[in-house]
């Protein structure tokens, strides 16, 4: 059986994506960023392991009838693609109204063939870059990351941003 290692959870953020959500904050990212935003999620050490399934019950226990979606993020969820899967996949049998976005510091060029992929709708991809961070930017911190409809961008085999 697979574990996720998992920072911590928020349960009404309204900057990880619209509306308010419930976001999983994983441990472990390989990037590094000068400026990273959560640079206690770095080191692949932390945390608290746990099962898809156990996971699944946290963010049940988080949800509340104002509840839009859900929000991975880090770290870096991609670092822990398979167990990020059986949790997707369980979130979304369970919530097929919420929509599920993640967050990591690959590209999607880099990580369109990881099964995970056809199990969420928006990837906000590529690392942060302190040299074109901007504040006005909505669900992102640097101008190269993007905000991807990865259901649109499956479909027609080109990327499909969101203009938000």
């Amino acid at each position: 059986m697979s574990v996720l290692n998992i920072a911590g959870i928020v349960k009404e953020s309204v900057v990880d994506g619209p509306g308010f959500r419930v976001v999983v904050f994983t441990q472990g990212c390989p990037r590094h960023c000068p400026g990273c935003h959560n640079p206690e999620l770095i080191p692949r050490t932390g945390g608290r392991e746990m099962t898809p399934r156990a996971l699944l019950d946290t963010i049940k226990e988080n949800v509340t009838p104002l509840t839009r979606g859900i929000t991975f993020s880090g770290g870096d969820p991609l670092l822990q693609a398979d167990a990020l899967l059986e949790a997707v996949k369980l979130v979304r049998e369970e919530f097929p109204q919420f929509d599920i976005w993640v967050y990591t510091g690959y590209t999607f060029e880099e990580v369109k063939d990881l099964p995970v992929l056809r199990y969420i709708d928006v990837l906000v991809d590529g690392p942060f870059l302190e040299a074109q961070k901007d504040m006005n930017l909505a669900f992102r911190g640097s101008a190269n990351q993007r905000l991807i409809d990865v259901k649109q961008t499956l479909k027609s085999g080109r990327v499909s941003c969101l203009s938000l």
